[in-house]
């Protein structure tokens, strides 16, 4: 199956997931508290957040993994600080500007351990739908600040839910178009697909937006650039890849610049 179909059945898994969870912890009244209040902005949350994994996608498949993921990753942090500096009309602290910086740093260098692999068929869409990835996931991030007085699982059930219907259209259509394949006969790729609607879906955004209830997005955006360094300690013990220089530096800066942030002046919640 496609990424396509894939990231279809992955939205599927995570909503149902998220579905039971908010019927077993009785928040269907606090879902439809959020759609009441909050409604435009929760379904601005999904759209955005399933436009960053369909770009993400499309990104991937033109450039790369390596170039796609160093573009929208890295990215998005400097758009949130010019969205601050904008916002506030002042530059940021010295400090909040070398931890992006250092971590930015380490994501390049992360992204140039992986690269060669030769996969930029079409390089300038892959480069502008990076950015573009990388720009919607952090407005998505932005977005999400206003609503911090509703919890994480209430904020993933709604926002999935918006960004699985996005994402099963999505792979639809593109599997209908290219007359792809949209089931399989291995029961391991079910159970793959399953982990990665629970576990990098649903769980990881009600721990996202759990964070970003107390954690401002440009905070929260840079560390989640722990993300490649997991992968890559993912690839070395389980998956035998060899670990280069270049890669560990690059892991060793995000390590430090996630660090940093807990060296900064406490900061209001966000509003």
């Amino acid at each position: 199956m496609s990424v396509w179909v894939v990231g279809a059945y992955r939205a599927t898994a995570a909503v149902l997931a998220l579905l039971v969870a908010v019927a077993v912890t009785g928040r269907a009244a606090r879902c439809r508290a959020l759609l009441a209040a909050h409604g435009p902005r929760a379904v601005a949350v999904g759209v955005l957040t399933a436009t960053f994994m369909v770009l993400f996608f499309v990104a991937v498949v033109s450039v790369g993994v390596s170039v796609a993921t160093v573009l929208a990753l890295g990215w998005a942090p400097v758009l949130l600080q010019v969205i601050r500096v904008v916002r506030e009309r002042r530059p940021p602290p010295t400090l909040e500007v070398l931890t992006v910086l250092a971590a930015l740093a380490g994501l390049l260098l992360i992204g140039l351990a992986g690269a060669g692999d030769g996969s930029a068929s079409r390089p300038v869409l892959g480069v502008v739908t990076a950015l573009a990835s990388g720009t919607a996931y952090a407005l998505s991030a932005e977005a999400v600040g206003s609503l911090h007085e509703h919890d994480g699982l209430t904020l993933a059930a709604v926002t999935m839910s918006v960004a699985a219907v996005v994402l099963v259209v999505c792979g639809g259509v593109v599997a209908a178009a290219r007359g792809e394949a949209v089931t399989s006969d291995d029961p391991v790729s079910w159970l793959l697909v399953v982990y990665l609607g629970v576990g990098t879906m649903a769980l990881a955004y009600v721990l996202l937006y759990a964070g970003l209830r107390t954690t401002p997005s440009r905070t929260a955006v840079v560390a989640t650039l722990l993300e490649p360094v997991t992968a890559v300690l993912i690839a070395v013990l389980l998956l035998g890849e060899r670990l280069t220089l270049a890669g560990a530096l690059g892991a060793a800066l995000i390590v430090a610049a996630v660090g940093s942030l807990g060296l900064r002046p406490a900061e209001p919640a966000p509003q």
